[in-house]
């Protein structure tokens, strides 16, 4: 079977069950005409670009335990690699610090991308093979009721203006860890996804569509019947090397004791793949 990424319209009467299958087949999505206004996205953009080009940032150092705040650029590896992604970014939790800089569009979108994943999931728990919902603990939307872990990661990209980079690029490849992740389209290209033969597909998205992908958690809950595509972010080519790259995902988690499986909770798998990033001891 083809690797093909299908480009689902929100709004057709089909796309519940175009989104599980080409989440089943390439364990990525990508969503047009979906309910979060470009205008916003645009506005949120713009102003952590400039949070991210002020010293400001530095005032809301991250928390080792809670695991909000600001990351310094090269905090993070991804799993089973020694060098750091040349990437900075801000974690916001419901409950976490937000940069006084920041004004409330952010929290604007941080909600709606929240309630836009329940009804992803609802689509994904109704439109998923009965053989593969029976395996789920509860119903998808209800697993991510009250949870407080999930998160809004805004990632700087910085200019690279010496390609010497050695060896390290803007996002190494990994897997994410949560149910699913939404995924603005990023303000310059990089993004590629490994198909089933190894090889590395570039991810081409319009501004102000979304990127939907399979996490580790849903993975382990749908016995495996979704992948957790492996995915990274290249560096940009000489003529490009001077733009920064901004993302915005969405991470969308359950509860902490939501069961996975017999092996895991939820809590016990982020906890396990924290340590694995280098995030937490």
């Amino acid at each position: 079977m083809a690797f093909n990424v299908l480009t689902i319209d929100f709004l057709s009467e089909d796309a519940p069950k175009k989104l599980v299958k080409s989440l089943k087949n390439t364990g990525f999505a990508i969503l047009k005409n979906h309910p979060i206004p470009l205008d916003l996205l645009n506005e949120v953009y713009s102003d952590w670009e400039i949070f991210f080009n002020s010293n400001k940032k530095y005032n809301y150092p991250f928390h080792k335990d809670k695991q909000d705040g600001y990351f310094p650029f090269q905090s993070e590896n991804a799993s089973g690699y020694d060098k750091k992604d040349l990437k900075e970014f801000y974690h916001i939790y419901p409950w976490g610090r937000y940069p006084l800089e920041i004004n409330e569009q952010t929290k604007l979108f941080y909600d709606l991308m929240l309630s836009l994943g329940e009804e992803l999931l609802d689509w994904i728990n109704f439109s998923s093979p009965k053989n593969v919902s029976k395996h789920f603990s509860m119903p998808l939307p209800d697993m991510i009721e009250d949870s407080d872990q999930n998160l809004l990661r805004v990632i700087n990209y910085p200019a690279i203006k010496d390609l010497n980079t050695h060896g390290a690029i803007r996002a190494q490849e990994h897997a994410d860890i949560n149910l699913i992740t939404l995924l603005v389209a990023a303000t310059q290209p990089g993004l590629q996804v490994k198909n089933t033969n190894g090889k590395w597909i570039n991810i081409n998205s319009n501004p102000g569509e979304l990127i939907i992908n399979t996490g580790d958690m849903l993975q382990e809950c749908s016995n495996h019947y979704f992948p957790s595509t492996i995915h990274r972010v290249m560096n940009p080519k000489e003529t490009n090397k001077h733009n920064a790259r901004l993302s915005m995902p969405v991470f969308i988690h359950p509860s902490d004791k939501v069961v996975l499986s017999k092996q895991y909770t939820a809590k016990s798998y982020l906890d396990e793949r924290l340590k694995e990033i280098g995030l937490k001891k």
